[in-house]
């Protein structure tokens, strides 16, 4: 096995805004280890064999199993030809398989592609085909989805395997009560649907006892491939190494108070790449447990928290309120918490005092892009502002400059949040244009341009103002108005769309589309047919709520649409 070694430390400039705010409890410098997320696992099952590494409705995984089944995956795989550098396709729910597959791939030398288990089976085709995919893991609810969209594409851009597991693989016989879900989720987890032709059962690939080969995969090596969308064009895989995702892995227990001993709840989906830092990477860098769940349900989380003595929560806002919204809520135990984190959406003041004044919780928001690996600026828990980004983590330079001269403004100002830090992304797969686009050269470092607008108070705190991207955030979700124009184009009933976004009280934001008809569309023709078309060809948080059908788009002189127009109209409204 090979020696883990450590790369010098990223030292950070007492002159930053923010050195009066950082904890003195933190180093100043970080640490980073030189090794692939590989042997990260394989250390954690060394130290903490028979510890819980995920608990899944009262099943443990320890961490022996955990290292025993990646292995077994990894060696499968590499028996029916994943090579070094393959990109394998992660697709399913929150469960220990997720991070079973998640582990094989990366014992197998391979690259992660993370995909939306929301995604319908055309957005699916594109992560295969862009990503050059060559194997997928998924689940049995979602494995005709798989093959679906391998049938639809060229022999030579399909799949060569696919593994389906079952929820229930993972599940004991019989379910606790208090650890069992709403009776909707139960019945979708026991499902057994029948498996396409082809389609490998995951416990049969375990079972087979193929061992793996060496693992050689370096740091600066590509690790992961997650898919995000921009301003124009279909989403675009960031390439990750294992370097860029070890940097928030070890930052990450340090700034939370984190350690082994810490019990999280799993339930931010681990295909985002926030779900996927805290509930499948750090946890087993530290060697902690997670209480995984599938899909949000406020009253088995409050039973969760207070069975298993959660610690540490990371979560979006609509969460907390929901789980404030149970008539039960009272009667959860939540004394064992003692970190609450996440972002994605501000968290309301109200709430926050609530959650300070009845259970002395504080919670600390932060800020990051997939192209970060998750957070590049966090709030400190012990002096957090409310609806804040916080500060530069760990090795991070994040600056405010003018979007149009590329010059620093001063504190106060507001400009695009730039940042450079070692989680920052290598740039966009297959995408050079996009990836020469998306950074700038600053004194000497480069920096990579996040489109958010934002301004630095006088502390070196920074907040978010406003987006230089066309981007919908709906419940957390980004929604990037481009690509659902792009679908609605392929409606037969749809001329021409723009899409907005719309206020709603509960997601802060939803996905409205003004819509052409086309002239031989139906008179009978509803907004309501617009929507459930596009519920059923695209992912359910991209599909647009609200529909309004127009006689023509606003346009400029050059025929571009004026979609700010239709916004600021809806703004108004």
């Amino acid at each position: 096995m090979a020696v883990q070694t450590l790369e010098s430390p990223v030292s950070i400039p007492d002159t930053r805004p923010h050195a009066a705010a950082w904890p003195k409890r933190l180093p100043q410098a970080l640490a980073v280890p030189d090794n692939n997320l590989w042997f990260n696992l394989e250390v954690s099952a060394h130290r903490y064999p028979d510890k819980a590494a995920y608990v899944f409705f009262g099943q443990a995984l320890t961490y022996r199993e955990l290292h025993r089944q990646a292995r077994a995956l990894a060696g499968w795989m590499q028996s029916h030809g994943l090579a070094i550098g393959d990109r394998v396709v992660l697709y399913m729910q929150n469960c220990p398989q997720f991070v079973v597959g998640f582990y094989a791939v990366q014992c197998a030398n391979a690259v992660v592609v993370p995909v939306n288990p929301m995604n319908r089976a055309q957005e699916l085709a594109h992560c295969i085909t862009d990503a050059q995919a060559r194997m997928a893991l998924t689940t049995a609810d979602l494995a005709a989805l798989v093959a679906e969209a391998n049938a639809g594409l060229p022999a030579e851009q399909r799949l060569s395997q696919v593994v389906a597991t079952r929820f229930v693989d993972a599940m004991p016989a019989a379910l606790d009560p208090q650890e069992s879900p709403a009776p909707a989720l139960l019945q979708w987890l026991m499902a057994d649907p029948a498996l396409p032709a082809g389609t490998v059962r995951w416990l049969d690939a375990i079972a087979a006892g193929h061992e793996p080969g060496p693992s050689t995969a370096k740091a600066d090596d590509m690790a992961l491939l997650p898919y995000t969308s921009g301003t124009t064009g279909l989403p675009k895989g960031c390439i990750h190494t294992h370097r860029t995702l070890m940097a928030n892995a070890a930052g990450g227990g340090l700034w939370g108070y984190a350690s082994a001993e810490a019990v999280s709840l799993g339930v931010v989906p681990m295909f985002h790449i926030t779900g996927m830092m805290y509930g499948a990477i750090s946890p087993i860098y530290l060697g902690s447990t997670v209480v995984l769940m599938p899909r949000w349900d406020r009253e088995l989380a409050g039973r969760l928290i207070s069975r298993h003595g959660v610690s540490h929560w990371t979560c979006i806002p609509t969460m907390i309120i929901d789980l404030f919204g149970s008539p039960n809520y009272k009667s959860f135990d939540l004394s064992s918490l003692r970190y609450l984190s996440g972002g994605g959406a501000a968290m309301p003041h109200a709430v926050a005092q609530r959650l300070l004044d009845e259970f002395g919780l504080t919670f600390a928001e932060g800020y990051g892009l997939t192209e970060t690996a998750a957070p590049s600026h966090a709030n400190p828990p012990e002096r957090a502002k409310l609806q804040c980004l916080g500060i530069p983590i760990f090795g991070v330079d994040s600056r405010i400059i003018d979007p149009e001269t590329l010059q620093e403004v001063p504190a106060g100002e507001t400009g695009e949040i730039i940042t450079h830090g070692p989680m920052v992304f290598k740039g966009y797969w297959r995408h050079e244009e996009a990836t020469k686009a998306a950074f700038i050269n600053l004194d000497g470092k480069s920096f990579f341009r996040t489109g958010d607008l934002g301004r630095c108070d006088e502390e070196g705190y920074f907040f978010i103002t406003d987006r230089l991207k066309r981007m919908i955030n709906a419940s957390g979700y980004k929604v990037w108005p481009s690509e659902v124009e792009l679908m609605l184009y392929r409606c037969p009933l749809v001329q021409e769309a723009c899409v907005i976004a719309t206020k709603d009280s509960y997601r802060g934001e939803s996905v409205k589309a003004v819509v052409v008809l086309r002239s031989d569309a139906p008179t009978s023709t509803t907004e309501q047919d617009i929507v459930d078309w596009a519920r059923e060809h695209m992912a359910v948080y991209k599909a647009p709520r609200v529909v309004q059908f127009v006689q023509a788009l606003p346009k400029s002189g050059s025929g571009k649409v004026m979609w700010r127009q239709l916004q600021e109209q809806e703004a108004a409204a």
